[in-house]
Parts: C-alpha cells; sequence; structure tokens
C-alpha cells in the first residue's frame, strides 16, 4: 500500500466511525474528541455516553472528527459543548478555553511523546539527529507529541525541517505506528500513552516498532470548554468524569481507555508545553 492510498483509507476510516454531529439543545451535551484508540470505537462511545448521561441527567453524544483543527471548530461554532483535545491547543487558544478535566495515566495527569523507528535488525536511525534525509511520520498539526515535539527536538538536534527528505501527517497517532511499521516512514512522533496502549492491546504495529526516544513529562491532553460558553449540565458532567472510578461500571469504561481516571488540573499542567511552544517559530504560542 503506497502512502497515498493509506492516508486515504485512514482518513475514510475516522469518517466512517464518527458519530453524527446531533442537533443542539440543552436537552444534551455533545462532547468532541478525534478518534479513540479502540477496534470498537462507535460501540465503546455510545457505553460511555449512556453511562455520563444518567449520571448527568442530559443525554450524552460523542462526536468523532479526524483533527483537533475540526473539533476546535465545532467547539467555537457552538456545535459541540467539550472538546477532548490536545495540550498544545489548549495553550495556543487559552484565552479562549478553560479546562473540564484531565485524564489519568497511571495515576498521574503526564505523558510523554515517543520517537519510534520500524524494528529492524540493523538499525540506522538512532535519534532525531539521524532523520536528515529521512521521511518522518507526524500525527496532526495541533498535535504536541504528534507535531510540536518533532520540531523542537529536530531543532535542537541542528536538523531543520526543509533537510527532511518528507515528513506527512497520518491524522492519528495509531496512524504514526502503523505508517511506521509499514516502512511508510523510517520514523514517527507518537504519544507514548497511545503506542502503550496499543501495545496493551496487542496491536500488530507495535510488534513492528520501537521506541527510540521518550521525552519529558507533559500534561495530558484534557477535556476543555470554550469561555462564557457552558452548557447548564457541564459541572454535573465534570463531576461525572472526575468520580468514574467510584464504581464498576465506570472502572471498566476507564480501563477500556487505559486510564485511572480523571482529575480536575491546572493551566500549570501545561507550562512543559507552553515552553516548548515558545521555541518552536510558527508555533502560535507568543512568549
Amino acid at each position: 500500500m503506497n502512502r497515498r492510498r493509506y492516508l486515504a483509507a485512514g482518513l475514510c476510516g475516522a469518517a466512517a466511525a464518527a458519530v453524527s454531529l446531533p442537533s443542539w439543545g440543552a436537552d444534551r451535551l455533545r462532547i468532541g474528541l478525534t478518534p479513540v484508540i479502540l477496534a470498537d470505537q462507535v460501540a465503546f462511545l455510545s457505553r460511555w455516553g449512556r453511562y455520563l448521561g444518567s449520571r448527568v441527567g442530559v443525554d450524552v453524544e460523542f462526536v468523532a472528527r479526524e483533527s483537533y483543527q475540526s473539533i476546535l471548530d465545532l467547539l467555537f461554532s457552538g456545535q459541540i459543548d467539550a472538546a477532548w483535545i490536545c495540550g498544545y491547543p489548549f495553550v495556543r487558544f487559552e484565552s479562549e478555553l478553560s479546562l473540564l478535566a484531565v485524564p489519568l495515566y497511571q495515576g498521574q495527569p503526564f505523558y510523554q511523546a515517543y520517537l519510534i523507528r520500524p524494528k529492524t535488525p540493523v538499525a540506522e536511525i538512532q535519534g532525531w539527529a539521524d532523520l536528515k534525509g529521512r521521511v518522518l511520520a507526524y500525527s496532526d498539526p495541533l498535535s504536541n507529541s504528534g507535531w510540536l515535539v518533532a520540531q523542537a527536538q529536530l531543532g535542537k538536534a541542528g536538523v531543520p525541517v526543509r533537510d527532511l527528505k518528507r515528513g506527512f501527517f497520518t491524522h492519528g497517532h495509531r496512524n504514526v505506528a502503523e505508517a511506521v511499521a509499514a516502512r511508510l516512514a523510517q520514523a514517527g512522533s507518537i504519544d507514548g500513552y497511545v503506542w502503550e496502549t496499543m501495545r496493551a492491546q496487542g496491536m500488530p504495529a507495535i510488534a513492528k516498532t520501537e521506541v527510540i526516544w521518550k521525552s519529558e513529562p507533559f500534561g495530558f491532553p484534557p477535556l476543555v470548554v470554550r469561555k462564557g460558553h457552558e452548557h447548564p449540565q457541564m459541572e454535573a458532567l465534570r463531576q461525572a468524569l472526575l468520580h468514574m472510578g467510584d464504581d464498576k461500571v465506570g472502572r471498566d469504561l476507564l480501563a477500556s481507555l487505559n486510564l485511572t481516571g480523571f482529575t480536575l488540573g491546572q493551566a500549570s499542567l501545561f507550562d512543559s508545553i507552553r515552553r516548548q511552544a515558545r521555541q518552536v517559530p510558527g508555533s502560535g504560542v507568543g512568549g
């Protein structure tokens, strides 16, 4: 499968998995997110929505799109009420966003970015400095681990982006792993939580890739709302998320996501992303 067919297939799959956009109204809550790393995405989101809805008192529906920009467009236009995004767009649009909740991964509101390569007997790429003249797979233009980290690390390694043979977006961290496994890219910048969750789920791409670099901890991708436009039941939703670990159904849903819970979080969790963004030209985050 060549790169164009691979990307087209990924986009079609994301579109097919997306939950339909419901009509606006106070009788429901709509949460936007990019595709989660589960084989039964639609079924899982339906179960999670029913669980949250039973605790919030209104229908809770998920709206899946293939990019953070698409999700932000829906949020800023009022077509969804909350969004599960990344720390990078949070700091980029912080003046317009408030934290709803931050997931806990292995008990902490942090994750790492990974650089991965194909698993081969003779490895040509040992780190960022070896990417000159190579093909690098990114996840999303608004992803911290899937774009911003790579820009910062390439700069530190003295490898201008123009010196890559090619860089391309896969529109999903799972797709980064699959692109590297299929050798459509010689390396990939990926969310470490996603790579580890794929490994725990025994996904084939992980057996064909390996981690060669890990970043410092970053604030975990948060759930956010638009400032000044909170749904009347938003606090009830926050409490439902924070207390998912209190009952078996909630714990089972969290386990499916490889999470241990949610916390309130605070803007300072994303300071390391904010500092990094200020070092990357064109990041949209000022000094």
